[in-house]
């Protein structure tokens, strides 16, 4: 029977890559069509950014595994893991949520590769300037953010709802104590952009993705 296997935090900056994206399928020797092994992420970032990595992943597999490479995107956390459960796809980087609902619906799933930074894996929350709100060192401090509006990532993201959720509740802050229902701006990008623009006063997503930007 054929595995499926999938990435955890892959880290793409170690890899020797740096050709552009490869074909879908290819003929072998004997002419018989080899169908493109393929491979996709969860969209937890700028879809074009994802797009230029990925695809760049797919040219390094296809030239170490000799056979044909594609990245496919999906629209959302939910569909890489139906994705990766239907067959769809072959190799997938997830988060820690996603990669434990992907192992629990393929049962020979196998994580495979997971960076070391991931073992200090952070959340961070943000605030527009407008907000008031003052940088925050403890947990306890989440309180502040009570009858504030606030917007997590995707439902199903590690650092950008279910961290979180979870820090949050640990200061006795429910979701109910938001004003209004909070937000779910469904990537790390999504979550700064909304809250630059005042749509939301408040944001949680990935520290890696915030540095990265602030930088």
């Amino acid at each position: 029977m054929k595995k499926n296997f999938f990435l955890a935090f892959l880290l793409l900056l170690l890899l020797p890559i740096t050709a552009c994206s490869p074909s879908s399928n290819s003929t072998s020797s004997d002419g018989a069509q080899v169908k493109a092994f393929t491979t996709g992420a969860i969209p937890d970032q700028d879809p074009e950014k994802l797009q230029r990595l990925y695809g760049k992943l797919a040219t390094y597999l296809e030239a170490e595994l000799g056979v044909p490479v594609e990245y496919k995107p999906v629209t959302d956390y939910a569909a890489a893991v139906s994705a990766f459960r239907v067959g769809d796809l072959d190799l997938v980087w997830f988060g820690g949520l996603t990669g434990v609902q992907a192992r629990l619906q393929v049962e020979e799933a196998e994580a495979i590769a997971q960076r070391d930074i991931d073992a200090q894996f952070h959340t961070v929350f943000i605030a527009n300037k407008s907000s008031g709100i003052k940088p925050i060192k403890d947990i306890k401090d989440l309180t502040v953010l009570k009858d504030r509006t606030l917007t997590f990532g995707s439902e199903s993201s590690t650092s950008g709802r279910l961290m979180p959720q979870y820090f949050l509740e640990q200061a006795g802050v429910t979701l109910e104590d938001f004003q209004g229902e909070v937000g779910f701006s469904q990537s790390h990008d999504a979550t700064i952009k909304l809250v630059e623009a005042g749509t939301y006063e408040t944001g949680a997503l990935n520290e890696q993705v915030w540095e990265s930007r602030v930088a």
